[in-house]
């Protein structure tokens, strides 16, 4: 999982139009694309860290030209050429964390937008779009997937079914296949290449926000739509939000229309962020494994903890089941924030059941293994030690 080839580099990856491109890039682990990928024109630039380009507009004199640059983008798709038209149709800032991430992710292209949820709903628009508003899924997903997929908010209609089912629910109307591996909030994982294979020509969209490309590249095993949710591990450090769909140039050009027609767009500060977080991100990722994995074997022989719940592929999220009540657990921790979301450099836990999931049927989350009685955790950087202390002092009064 460490290196990857890239055949070329491109002058759509040359972002500020210098023109000084390489003609290919070497293999490369990847935390060295984690520091490089997006970057590589800056030092001919006379830069070392990426600007931040904060405009919404884009002074042109040429207005002929420029109307046949938004022409072609509402024709195909794609980038426009030259200079940005407007903050709707892309910013050279957010082009860079695609680009970045677009590498990790080892895909053509990246799409980035405001929300995880918002990325989510321009693979939904784009399928409906087509006709293909059917949608085959496997439970967990994170709980506001699971409804907008069940609520039918987009149109869309959802059959849920265990992974074996996959191939006997695709219909001629099915435009996706989705799922989430390691899952949110069970960390149940999925042979992604066999559910790859079960789909058939329908795309598979494998959410990797819990594993990161650190830990998994779905597009290796099949998955055509990579979608995180970029406010978690890939900012970091819990102060940007944003979505990004990994996929083909294909794909990328039909959601690039969805983002300027819906207005989903990632702001650039927002953009920005997420680039330095990526530079980050191996050793985040594998310091806050290292972590989490301790804590894992510590809970496992605790009396007061009933189950663990920790993927093989490893990771940083932790989901146990206590044998008293999970609602003590939150009160009690002092080290350890309270608190949704996940993937920031300290460590944050929360009770599923009341509130990521609270949104889907009881008896769906209990189906799903979503018990009243687990709690997840997502493990930090902080010493492993004191982390204990924390939680052995919570769980105190378990049981």
């Amino acid at each position: 999982m460490e290196s990857v080839v890239y055949d070329s580099y491109d002058a759509q990856d040359d972002l500020n139009g210098t023109g000084q491109v390489r003609a290919a890039l070497a293999a490369r682990a990847l935390a060295t694309e984690a520091v490089h990928a997006g970057r590589e024109d800056l030092a001919a630039q006379g830069l070392h860290a990426a600007p931040i380009d904060l405009s919404t507009t884009y002074p042109s004199y040429d207005s002929r030209g420029e109307a046949a640059r938004i022409d072609a983008f509402a024709s195909d798709g794609a980038e426009p050429e030259g200079p940005p038209v407007y903050a709707r149709l892309g910013n050279p800032t957010v082009a860079r964390f695609e680009t970045a991430l677009a590498r990790l992710e080892g895909t053509e292209s990246a799409v980035a937008f405001a929300s995880g949820m918002a990325a989510l709903s321009a693979v939904l628009l784009v399928r409906n779009a087509m006709g293909l508003r059917h949608v085959v899924a496997v439970r967990p997903l994170y709980g506001c997937s699971d409804h907008l997929l069940t609520a039918g908010l987009l149109g869309s209609e959802v059959t849920w079914v265990d992974p074996a089912g996959i191939a006997d629910a695709i219909r001629p109307d099915t435009g996706l296949v989705m799922v989430e591996s390691p899952a949110n909030p069970t960390l149940a994982e999925l042979d992604l290449r066999a559910v790859a294979h079960a789909c058939g020509s329908v795309p598979l969209l494998a959410d990797n926000t819990f594993a990161t490309p650190v830990l998994q590249r779905p597009a290796e095993h099949g998955a055509r739509l990579i979608l995180h949710s970029a406010t978690k591990y890939l900012g970091g450090h819990g102060d940007v939000m944003a979505g990004v769909v990994a996929c083909d140039e294909e794909f990328a050009r039909r959601l690039r229309q969805v983002r300027f027609a819906t207005g989903g767009v990632l702001h650039p500060l927002a953009g920005y962020l997420l680039l330095r977080g990526l530079s980050t991100l191996p050793i985040r990722v594998r310091a806050a494994s290292s972590n989490a994995a301790e804590l894992a074997r510590r809970l496992t022989a605790d009396p007061r903890v009933a189950r663990v719940h920790y993927p093989r592929i490893g990771g940083a999220m932790i989901a146990f089941e206590v044998h008293g009540d999970p609602h003590d657990v939150i009160t009690r921790v002092r080290l350890i924030t309270p608190a949704v979301s996940l993937g920031s450099v300290d460590t944050l836990i929360q009770h599923p059941a009341s509130i990521s999931h609270r949104i889907v049927p009881a008896q769906d989350r209990h189906d799903a293994g979503v018990s009243d009685r687990l709690l997840r955790l997502s493990v930090g950087l902080e010493d492993v030690e004191d982390l204990w202390g924390d939680l052995d002092g919570a769980l105190g009064g378990v049981g």
